[in-house]
């Protein structure tokens, strides 16, 4: 069934690319609709995917060479935006942020080169490149309002699909935490603490009614979201990126309308948050800071333990997505947590956990942080280049807080910006940043932001180059008329 499965994928993913390049090209509105589709059906990409190369059992963040129906879209827009651009635009510009983007890819290819095993490795890196083609994707689509306001109509569906569906599968299901369609609770939470002060920004900006109720929808579902993942990092994160969105672009105004719309937040956020308070005071209580970080159980301050193992015992770490694999296999053991270690990259290894070890599984899970995952794996030079493009994202983003506008090109600069430290904050105590739905989510707002940036710096070129002419016709003018002769001008 496997081999049948892969020969399919072969053979159709081919033919359904240069089908989909071929449409695109010939119509704009098709493009649209891809993009439309791409951004919402991404949550579930996981379902419409092809694994070749599959390794399941492995505890990585990546487990084969991943195709999905979703870089079939992908890979049609990119290419219908380099062959046919919208009237007036270049066919290519180069991004901001996208140089440190390359530079981090190549050094994660390095990484995988000099490591071992090399596999494991091989799966995150191409989902890297999948990222990277997601990020120009988005950088070359969204280019005037109109392909923001699509983006934003498609983000506000996906959140109200998933938010009814958390309602469902809480009230009608009955589960205990939320996982939605993104399979896991803490991933649900990552996802939607992502996305809501983008529609904070949407909602306070000038786009038309019809998506800021859209949006306000959005934003009101996920905020229930994240409760009912019963996420603690989560509830915490959306408080502090919701507020500052909020402060970033509110305006000083007050009026009974805003008074109104804030109060009927609060009320229904507020009953619903009672509502499951019961389950939020039990996942609070099952561990305090202290035994989380300090206790010796697999906590979150395991993992920065068997990081800075690593990072002293090996300066460029133990290779991509090698985290499980060396743990497992030799610096768990050394901690004292002795996992059943694999026996290379084609063997199954037993997942039955030997009575008396202090372990929650067989083998090791990826470092619930995510700073300590990439020391673990890429060391400290890939930690630093980490960084550096986490603060170049910033920075970008940060450049739109200084004024007020209420222009969407300018708006939603801001809603991305608080997107980077919604997703960081959760990254703290969590790996799925690298999980391909939230993963290729977040290359989209990246590539919308790059596009915002860059558009916003080429209007400040060319307003200053406007101004120098005005300057310089000024001059030539008061020159001729000091050479008149008398009597003349």
């Amino acid at each position: 069934m496997s081999e049948l499965k892969n020969l399919f994928g072969l053979t159709l993913v081919p033919a359904a690319i240069l089908c989909g390049i071929i449409a695109t090209t010939a119509s704009r509105r098709l493009r649209d609709m891809f993009f439309f589709l791409f951004v919402v059906f991404t949550v579930m990409t996981q379902r419409l995917d092809v694994n070749f190369v599959s390794r399941e059992w492995y505890r990585g963040t990546t487990r084969g060479f991943e195709f999905s129906a979703m870089d079939v879209l992908s890979l049609s827009i990119f290419f219908s935006s380099l062959l046919r651009p919208q009237p007036g635009q270049s066919r290519f510009y180069w991004p901001p942020s996208l140089g440190l983007l390359l530079l981090f890819f190549c050094y994660a290819a390095l990484s995988v080169g000099i490591s071992d095993p090399q596999l494991f490795g091989l799966f995150e890196l191409s989902k890297m490149l999948r990222g990277l083609v997601v990020f120009l994707v988005a950088a070359l689509f969204i280019r005037t309002e109109r392909e923001l306001r699509i983006l934003v109509l498609a983000l506000a569906c996906v959140v109200c699909w998933q938010g009814m569906f958390a309602l469902y599968q809480r009230f009608y299901v009955g589960l205990y935490r939320i996982p939605a369609s993104l399979g896991d609770p803490n991933s649900f939470s990552m996802y939607l603490c992502m996305l809501c002060p983008v529609f904070v920004a949407a909602v306070t900006s000038d786009f038309p009614k019809l998506i800021k109720y859209l949006a306000s929808l959005a934003m009101l579902l996920g905020g229930i979201g994240v409760i009912l993942s019963i996420s603690r990092t989560g509830v915490a994160t959306l408080v502090v990126v919701m507020l500052g969105a909020t402060l970033a672009c509110m305006s000083l105004k007050v009026t009974p309308k805003k008074i109104g719309i804030s109060l009927l937040v609060v009320l229904v956020t507020g009953g619903l948050f009672f509502k499951a308070w019961n389950t939020l005071e039990t996942r609070y209580r099952e561990a305090t800071l202290d035994q989380e970080y300090h206790g010796k159980g697999q906590g979150r301050g395991y993992y920065l333990r068997l990081a800075r193992a690593i990072a002293s015992d090996r300066f460029f770490g133990v290779g991509l997505n090698n985290w499980s694999y060396w743990v497992s296999n030799d610096y768990g053991p050394r901690l004292g947590y002795h996992f059943v270690p694999y026996i290379g990259t084609e063997r199954w290894p037993s997942d039955v956990v030997p009575p008396g070890r202090n372990i929650d599984a067989a083998q090791a899970a990826p470092a619930h942080n995510l700073g300590a995952l990439v020391l673990g794996e890429l060391g400290v030079p890939g930690l630093v280049l980490f960084a550096l493009l986490w603060m170049r994202w910033f920075q970008m983003g940060m450049s739109f807080l200084w004024k007020r506008v209420s222009d969407p090109m300018h708006r939603m600069g801001v809603g991305f910006f608080f997107a980077c430290w919604g997703i960081f904050l959760q990254s703290l105590t969590e790996w799925v940043y690298r999980q391909t739905s939230i993963f290729f989510t977040f290359n989209v707002l990246l590539g919308a932001l790059a596009s915002l940036y860059w558009l916003k710096r080429q209007r400040k070129r060319e307003l200053a180059e406007e101004e120098a002419e005005w300057e310089d016709d000024s001059d030539l003018g008061l020159v001729q008329l000091d050479n008149a002769a008398p009597g003349e001008g």
